[in-house]
């Protein structure tokens, strides 16, 4: 039964794609499938930093702040990879992307089995893995939703944000228990293993763009190209020069910054030692993190839903003063064991985790239209910069205090500076800039 046919105009046109009937399952949902096992894949490796760091400690006397900088490397390609890889997407296929990108995580965390000196750590958790992840992170997500889906964009945007935490929910306590049991190498392998299992159904499965299999985004009632004319680095970098021209852009990235520093700089690295400072065990504080990772697929996916209802720049003001209200509380609610106080954090803190990302996504697709992947991919490495800043610095806060309990005070301060930045943000105008560089 086809499901779309293809129609030439009659003075030599464009072709135009027109439904013969609607299909039961429109691809874009087997995209978005792909894509969230994916991401899945990619957040196998980051949810780990945080169970490592104490036994890495013990093994080779590295401080908090030397495993600090290694995550503070990885996080910033992470986040600088993003735009880049939006553009490679556009010339190469976001299956190729995808599927070298899976293999350097693997490489990276395979690697790191051999690793005796610190600049090594460097190397495996920062380089490699770091720019594998940075290609299936939240450009990437922007780049899905955007080509895929004209309606429910919000939705789908929440759901694949999502996958990260799901990630999380998944691996970390198996990785905190292999680590306990059998030490962090054979953690270490499991993740690698984990995210090479997922390039073959990126082989199989993944699909470029809508016209591939003949059909328009889901929703869609045009086909609407949203090609990058230009070289892929040039692109980018292009992304950052239309970005740049706008204010809301520089306010979407400040924000976006203290979103990163408070979330995978701070509490993704620093929640597990800080837990155990207070007495609680490594597996019983993954846990609590893994907890985080589950209120987080709700809190997302609800986030997306409100995103296509609610004025966007209001939902953030929202996330925002309540994550800083939380980390202001976390330090007096940490003890040796999960109290209920400790529980009010878990429950608060999961489900505004990373339900900033649809908003943020959905305001740049309104100020730059089509080319929103490639500038949200710049937006997304202030996220990763600011995640930079805070895994550095509040390892060094922890080194020279003997507790994080400033880094949470002064992270708490960030997310009212965050609150305030959207509140500036000024309506979208009608019609989207950008239509070419």
């Amino acid at each position: 039964m086809p499901l779309a046919c293809r129609r030439r105009r009659p003075d030599g046109g464009r072709v135009t794609l027109e439904t013969s009937r609607r299909p039961r399952l429109h691809w874009a949902w087997v995209v978005a499938a792909v894509s969230f096992v994916a991401l899945l894949g990619a957040a196998a490796f980051r949810s780990v930093p945080g169970v490592f760091m104490n036994p890495l400690h013990h093994e080779f006397g590295w401080s908090h702040g030397t495993v600090g900088l290694a995550m503070s490397v990885n996080m910033t390609l992470f986040g600088v990879t993003a735009p880049f890889a939006a553009a490679l997407m556009d010339r190469f296929g976001v299956r190729r992307v995808l599927a070298v990108a899976l293999t350097l995580i693997a490489a990276g965390s395979a690697l790191s089995l051999a690793m005796t000196a610190s600049w090594q750590l460097v190397v495996c958790w920062g380089v490699l893995v770091g720019a594998g992840t940075g290609a299936i992170s939240m450009g990437f997500v922007a780049t899905v939703s955007t080509r895929w889906f004209e309606q429910r964009r919000g939705l789908v945007t929440g759901i694949l944000t999502a996958a990260s935490a799901t990630g999380q929910l998944i691996f970390l306590p198996v990785v905190a228990a292999i680590t306990t049991q059998y030490g962090w190498r054979w953690a270490a392998l499991v993740v690698a293993a984990a995210a090479l299992a997922v390039v073959p159904l990126v082989a199989v499965f993944m699909r470029d763009r809508p016209q591939d299999v003949g059909l328009l985004a889901y929703g869609a009632t045009t086909a609407e190209p949203a090609t990058i004319p230009t070289g892929s680095f040039r692109a980018a970098f292009d992304g950052l020069r239309i970005g740049a021209r706008v204010p809301a852009f520089w306010l979407l990235a400040g924000s976006f910054a203290i979103c990163g520093a408070t979330t995978n700089g701070l509490i993704g690295t620093h929640f597990i030692p800080a837990a155990n400072d207070h007495g609680m065990p490594t597996t019983v504080a993954a846990g609590l993190l893994a907890a985080i990772g589950v209120l987080d697929v709700a809190g997302t996916v609800l986030s997306g839903w409100l995103t296509d209802r609610v004025n966007p720049k209001v939902l953030l003001v929202v996330y925002y003063l309540g994550r800083g209200l939380s980390l202001m509380l976390l330090p007096a609610l940490l003890s040796p064991h999960a109290e209920p106080s400790t529980w009010v954090f878990i429950v608060f803190y999961g489900l505004d985790w990373v339900a900033t990302v649809p908003p943020t996504i959905v305001l740049c697709r309104d100020y730059f239209g089509a080319r929103a992947p490639v500038v949200f991919g710049w937006v997304f490495a202030a996220h990763q910069l600011g995640a930079a800043a805070a895994a550095a610095g509040a390892g060094w806060i922890r080194d020279l205090q003997g507790a994080y309990d400033l880094a949470f005070y002064l992270a708490s301060g960030l997310c009212v500076v965050a609150a305030l930045l959207c509140v500036s943000i000024r309506r979208a105008p009608a019609e989207a800039p950008l239509a070419a560089p």
